[in-house]
């Protein structure tokens, strides 16, 4: 008699356990997350259909370097992204402006921060002055945010989402800034890539000897080169590159 009450006891909290698994699932079918969950989410990859990879440079430092990375682009016919800092861009107008003209520019804030550790009045700040400077130089609506040194929190996030941006992060990082050598810079950048990947790079020397290299091998796996945008959003136009676009603003 006790065995069967047991029996029944346990066939009771199976049944009531699968019940409530269902309403679960049920809620979250009817329910789905608001599509702000995912304007909030950081991006790592792109389109894997499109057929293409980003090749992406952080600016703050450089400048003769991103002069020979523009004229690599220029001969191999191809693009990239460049998330420019914006006190680096402030004293390299004219190269900006030229960067703009071959390539996709992101925001990759002012002075270089961290801004996980923002606030997110100055989140705001950091960004808005790199995006309201290239907006006054350029023409150009920046909508892409590469947070300095991948470092981000929830307000970082939220700022990026009111305001119009994405942020941008990587599939593939050389880590070009620390290691000089480079076969390693393109080793890193290449090995087992694919469609969508994002491949993080710094106008460094050792990267101008590698990219020449590091464009021969995506060639060689068939992928062609693509801005940030077009890779993510599978080749269609980014509105970034497109003067006179209108971005959001909040108050913090």
């Amino acid at each position: 008699m006790i065995d069967m009450k047991k029996k029944n006891l346990l066939c009771a909290i199976l049944s009531n356990t699968a019940i409530v698994a269902l309403i679960a699932v049920l809620f979250f079918v009817c329910n789905p997350l608001p599509s702000s969950v995912a304007a909030y989410s950081p991006i790592y990859s792109g389109d894997k259909e499109y057929g293409s990879v980003a090749l992406m440079f952080n600016v703050y430092e450089g400048s003769d370097n991103v002069e020979k990375i523009l004229k690599i682009l220029e001969n191999n016919r191809i693009t990239c992204t460049f998330f420019v800092g914006g006190v680096w861009a402030e004293k390299n107008i004219p190269l900006l402006k030229k960067m703009a003209e071959r390539a996709e520019i992101g925001n990759h804030g002012y002075l270089h921060l961290d801004h996980k550790e923002l606030s997110a009045r100055r989140n705001l700040e950091e960004i808005m002055l790199c995006h309201n400077l290239v907006k006054t130089t350029c023409g150009i609506t920046m909508n892409l945010f590469a947070p300095p040194s991948g470092s981000f929190g929830d307000d970082c996030l939220s700022v990026c989402a009111d305001n119009g941006y994405r942020v941008i992060m990587w599939s593939k990082d050389t880590i070009d800034w620390r290691d000089k050598d480079y076969q390693l810079i393109t080793k890193r950048a290449t090995s087992d890539i694919q469609s969508g990947d994002l491949i993080l790079m710094h106008p460094t020397d050792q990267t101008v000897v590698a990219l020449p290299y590091i464009i021969a091998a995506i060639k060689d796996k068939g992928l062609s080169m693509a801005t940030v945008s077009e890779v993510l959003d599978g080749g269609s136009s980014s509105a970034a590159s497109r003067p006179g676009s209108i971005i959001r603003r909040v108050t913090v």
